[in-house]
């Protein structure tokens, strides 16, 4: 017995085939669309790679792109398919083809279902990915005068700047490391020297953060230096008053920035997978629209009569009859190429041997 089976007259199938048209035309638009989601995250991404920790984090990018570009392939194929079948004769040249087209149809929209999931999936690897990557900008922020470290102070601070924050946690994230190249330091102040004695390191730590850490909204200059000396600054508690310095950490700030682009375009890509698989248009999704269309004709070309009514199903038998059927041919897959050899390996019989054969056999 059918499943869902639905009986179409001439009018409804041309109707069907000219919205599954359309459909597909408006899914071509989808497929840019997605194409263009997964650039804007790549690029992204490589606007501040040197800020974040290699973590596969161009994976659900190119997937987006990949997915974009064959999303315009299959559509732009099934809408000049859909048009071909409102005549019945231009039907047979795409008789053969409908089939895999459905398929891939079909697993192209599991496909947009999966990167959306990966959207939200990311933000374990976003998280980690900019702890790792800015502690290790913050710890090269220095290395002015070493090549392929010398961007780094520019990168941070302009972070800073534009996100209005400070360190990777805070901007106590700056005292325990040296920001200050040595290069800098005038190693004749006796104050320098014992500053770098006292660590074991050798390295010139301090209660200090760089300039991009100043609030520009603070009334007062910025203290950016000694900031937990008391005495060093008229008027001034560290502890109980507001410092004018940016409080939230940068890898907060980057997370947030970067999971509400990714759940952003996450929902978009969800929205489109709501549109291709589960669309409330009166002809269904577009798979189950193009399968209704496919049995549809090819029971048009049984009856012999473009103009008759026709049954269009989802299968042809119910579901435990087709995985039954489809089991059995895979299982027998292998056994279409053997031949029935008999007992001395001869090729050439295929028939049971004589009895008299048989005794021979059984001799040797």
């Amino acid at each position: 017995m059918a499943v869902l089976p639905i009986k179409f007259t001439k009018t409804k199938r041309d109707k069907l085939a000219q919205g599954l048209w359309v459909l597909n035309w408006i899914s071509i638009i989808t497929g840019i669309i997605l194409f263009s989601l997964g650039i804007f995250w790549k690029v992204e991404i490589n606007k501040r790679q040197d800020l974040m920790a290699e973590r596969q984090l161009q994976s659900v990018p190119n997937m987006l792109i990949a997915v974009g570009l064959i999303a315009c392939v299959i559509n732009f194929l099934g809408g000049k398919i859909c048009y071909d079948c409102v005549d019945t004769n231009k039907f047979l040249r795409w008789k053969l083809v409908m089939l895999p087209y459905i398929i891939c149809t079909f697993f192209f929209t599991l496909s947009v279902l999966v990167g959306a999931l990966m959207c939200y999936s990311m933000h374990g690897q976003l998280e980690e990915a900019i702890t790792l990557g800015l502690r290790d900008a913050m710890h090269y922020y220095k290395d002015t005068d070493k090549p392929g470290r010398c961007f780094l102070k520019g990168t941070v601070d302009l972070l800073q700047i534009q996100f209005q924050c400070c360190g990777n946690e805070g901007y106590r994230d700056w005292f325990q490391i040296q920001w200050v190249s040595n290069r800098y330091l005038d190693m004749s102040q006796r104050e320098v020297v014992d500053r770098l004695q006292s660590n074991v390191e050798g390295k010139y730590l301090m209660d200090g953060v760089p300039f991009s850490c100043c609030n520009v909204n603070s009334p007062q200059p910025c203290i950016q230096y000694q900031i937990t000396n008391k005495s060093a600054h008229y008027n001034y508690d560290y502890q109980t008053e507001e410092l004018n310095l940016w409080m939230r950490g940068c890898h907060q700030a980057l997370l947030d920035y970067y999971t509400n682009i990714v759940h952003s375009i996450g929902l978009t890509v969800l929205i489109i997978w709501l549109f291709e698989d589960g669309c409330v248009y009166c002809f269904g999704n577009i798979t189950t629209g193009v399968r209704y269309l496919q049995t549809s004709l090819e029971n048009v070309l049984r009856q012999g009569d473009p103009e008759c009514k026709s049954d269009g199903w989802l299968l042809e038998n119910s579901f435990v009859e087709t995985a039954h059927s489809n089991f059995n041919i895979i299982k027998h897959l292998g056994k279409f190429n053997q031949i029935n050899i008999a007992c001395n390996g001869d090729p050439n019989i295929d028939k049971p041997p004589t009895a008299h054969y048989a005794r021979y056999c059984n001799h040797w």
